[in-house]
C-alpha cells in the first residue's frame, strides 16, 4: 500500500542500549500512542534476549507492531519492512492514535520516511557467486572489498553482515556505480509529516550500557536461546551474522569460552552502535539532551503534530 503523506508519525531513534523503549513506554503513559519497530532482528521470532525486545509485559500494556513478524532465516528486506510499516501506521492512524516508530535501524527509518533508492534489481547469477564467496572466503573478506568500492557504504555495514555487503557489491558489479551514489541521488520525497528524536547518552556512558546490557543477555539466557533456535531449520545462518547470536554459538561448539564470547560481543555492540549513530547524524534528526525529560518530548511532538498539520507535506 502507499503512505499517506498527510499522517503525521514520530519516531525516537539512535544506538543499542540508548533506552529507546524505556522512553517510548513513558511516552505512551501521557500520549495514545502504538509503537511500530524499527528493529531488523525484533521482527524474527524467537530471538528475545539477543534484542532485547520489548517484553510481553510492555508489549501488552502499549501496542507493538513490527515484532515477530518472521521466523528465523526467513527473507527479510527493508521494501518489505515499508510495506508492513505502512500498513500498521494506516491502521493505527485510522484508529485516531499516533503511530510512533522506535528503533535503531537507520536503513529501515529512511526507507519508511523517504522511499527506497533507486538501485538495480538483483541478479541471480552475480548475487550466488557473490554468496558462494562469501561461503567460502568469510564476510569479512567481501567487506574488505567493498571497503575498497564503496568505502561509504562499509562504514554504514558490519563486516559480520553478508546480506548487506552481497547487496553492495551486487550494485557495484552491476552498475560500477557504489551503491552509497544511489542513496545520494536519491530524491527523499516525504511520505509522511514527521518528528525524528534522536536519544543517546554520552559516549562513555553509552558504551557502559553496552557492556553492561551485553552481561545481562549472557546470564538471562542467550546460550539457551540460541542452542534452541540453531535447531530451527534455516535459522543457523542469520544466527551466525547477528550479534550475540554469533559468539553464543562459538560457545556452544567449543571455540570460545564464555568470557572471550561475551568481551567480543561486548565490541561488536560498542562498533554497531558506533555505525548506528553515524547513520542517524546523516538524517535530519532532532537530537534530545541527556538524559530526555519526557514532559518536553511530549510537548515537541505535540507541537510538531499541530504545526504540521497546517502546512501540508510539510515534515517539521
Amino acid at each position: 500500500m502507499e503512505a499517506e503523506v498527510g499522517i503525521f508519525v514520530a519516531a525516537i531513534v539512535g544506538p543499542t542500549a540508548a533506552g529507546k523503549t524505556a522512553l517510548a513506554l513513558e511516552l505512551a503513559r501521557r500520549l495514545p500512542l502504538e509503537v511500530v519497530s524499527c528493529d531488523s532482528q525484533a521482527i524474527y521470532r524467537g530471538m528475545d534476549v539477543g534484542t532485547a525486545k520489548p517484553t510481553p509485559e510492555e508489549r501488552a500494556a502499549v501496542p507493538h507492531h513490527l515484532v515477530d513478524v518472521v521466523e528465523v532465516g526467513e527473507e527479510f528486506s527493508a521494501a518489505r519492512y515499508v510495506e508492513l510499516a505502512d500498513a500498521a501506521i494506516a491502521e493505527i492512524h485510522g484508529r485516531g492514535k499516533l503511530p510512533l516508530v522506535v528503533g535503531g535501524t537507520g536503513l529501515y527509518l529512511s526507507a519508511l520516511l523517504f522511499g527506497l533508492a533507486a538501485a538495480p534489481p538483483k541478479d541471480e547469477a552475480v548475487r550466488r557467486r557473490l554468496e558462494e564467496e562469501v561461503a567460502r572466503e568469510g564476510a569479512p573478506a567481501l567487506h574488505a572489498r567493498l571497503v575498497r568500492v564503496d568505502p561509504e557504504a562499509a562504514l554504514r555495514i558490519s563486516p559480520r553482515d553478508p546480506v548487506r555487503i552481497v547487496r553492495a557489491l551486487e550494485v557495484w558489479e552491476l552498475t560500477g556505480k557504489p551503491l552509497s551514489s544511489f542513496h545520494r541521488e536519491h530524491p527523499r520525497r516525504p511520505r509522511y509529516r514527521a518528528l525524528v528524536l534522536g536519544v543517546t547518552p554520552p559516549r562513555d556512558e553509552l558504551y557502559r550500557r553496552v557492556n553492561e546490557r551485553a552481561v545481562r543477555m549472557f546470564e538471562g539466557g542467550l546460550l539457551e536461546e540460541t542452542r534452541a533456535l540453531a535447531r530451527r531449520p534455516g535459522a543457523r545462518r542469520h544466527l551466525e551474522r547477528c550479534i550475540g547470536y554469533g559468539e553464543a554459538l562459538d560457545v556452544l561448539e567449543g571455540r570460545a569460552t564464555p568470557a572471550e564470547a561475551l568481551a567480543r560481543m561486548q565490541q561488536e555492540q560498542r562498533r554497531y552502535a558506533k555505525r548506528q549513530l553515524t547513520w542517524f547524524r546523516k538524517m535530519d534528526v532532532r537530537w534530545l539532551p541527556w538524559p530526555p525529560r519526557v514532559e518536553e518530548v511530549v510537548e515537541a511532538i505535540v507541537q510538531a503534530r499541530d504545526f504540521s498539520r497546517d502546512v501540508p507535506g510539510r515534515a517539521p
